[in-house]
């Protein structure tokens, strides 16, 4: 009788295995189609990037009738060269790498700031006992049903008084105050934590701060990464902000450069915006794959308790 469980769960193996599988190899070809297609016309002569159809290969421009002026770019490597290094970095009207270390800067601030100030107000909000922490709790949680577009107008005129306008302080200046959604989150997480632990640390003699600092952040290490990862990719890909702030080039993020590089020869490049996409792009990325199992694991453990 003992064998009949085991074919079971092989049974059900080999159905999930037959049925889920191809549905989520299916949503991921799908959801990579777009990339696919970025990095391919980043890759492509500016002829092959308007062909009707699009060219895929080199060769068929000239069973197109295209012709190829530029000898050189017969192969792939000599047409990524041309597109991302000749093209797109070495542009004189636009300088990524000096757009690339703004966009660094305020988006690590805008991770330290997040990572200090939405931990200490969900520590608060999780953790102590205080009077009123649910009403702040729903007011913080309000905050998150307000748009950019609708708060856009008044912070405009704070950071106007500050003089903080056509530099990059609103860009990651209000992270040092708590982010909502981070705050929520991690809240989430840290209500999972048991109380006992903590009680046990008080009687030891421990306070609130030593508390926080050395038991509760390293073990909420997951969902602070998950904040980390959230708060980096929103500063490196926000584009209404910067356009709204920031005045001259040498301020400019990478988003906003993009948008300069396109419109700036009257048309679209479509090959050279490709590359362009494909190079900002890529720190998300490796961000992203580096910090991966702490990334899911901080998503998949928020939220058990509370």
């Amino acid at each position: 009788m003992k064998p009949q469980p085991q074919k079971s769960n092989r049974g059900r193996r080999a159905r999930i295995f037959l049925t889920t599988y191809p549905l989520l190899i299916i949503a991921a070809l799908l959801y990579l189609g777009p990339f696919l297609w970025m990095v391919g016309t980043s890759l492509k002569t500016p002829g092959e990037a308007t062909g009707d159809p699009p060219a895929i290969a080199a060769g068929e421009l000239a069973q197109r009738g295209v012709p190829d002026d530029a000898g050189w770019m017969k192969t792939r490597a000599g047409i990524a060269r041309y597109n991302y290094w000749d093209r797109v970095l070495a542009d004189p009207g636009v300088d990524f790498v000096l757009c690339a270390r703004n966009t660094v800067i305020i988006a690590g601030m805008t991770v330290i700031g997040s990572l200090l100030s939405s931990s200490l107000v969900a520590y608060s909000l999780a953790k102590l006992r205080w009077r009123g922490r649910g009403l702040a709790l729903g007011l913080v949680l309000g905050t998150m049903m307000l748009p950019f577009v609708v708060v856009m107008v008044p912070q405009y005129d704070i950071f106007r008084r500050l003089h903080w306008i056509g530099t990059s302080l609103p860009l990651w200046g209000p992270s040092f105050f708590g982010v909502p959604f981070y705050i929520f989150l991690l809240r989430q997480f840290m209500l999972a934590i048991p109380d006992e632990l903590l009680d046990a640390a008080r009687i030891d003699g421990c306070s609130e701060w030593r508390i926080f600092w050395q038991l509760v952040l390293p073990l909420s290490k997951p969902a602070l990464a998950v904040v980390a990862v959230f708060s980096f990719m929103a500063a490196w890909n926000d584009f209404l902000a910067p356009l709204v702030y920031l005045f001259h080039k040498q301020h400019f993020t990478l988003a906003l450069s993009l948008q300069f590089f396109q419109s700036k020869s009257g048309g679209t490049s479509w090959e050279l915006l490709m590359a362009a996409s494909v190079l900002i792009l890529l720190p998300v990325l490796a961000l992203f794959f580096l910090a991966q199992k702490t990334f899911v694991q901080g998503i998949a453990t928020t939220g058990l308790k509370g």
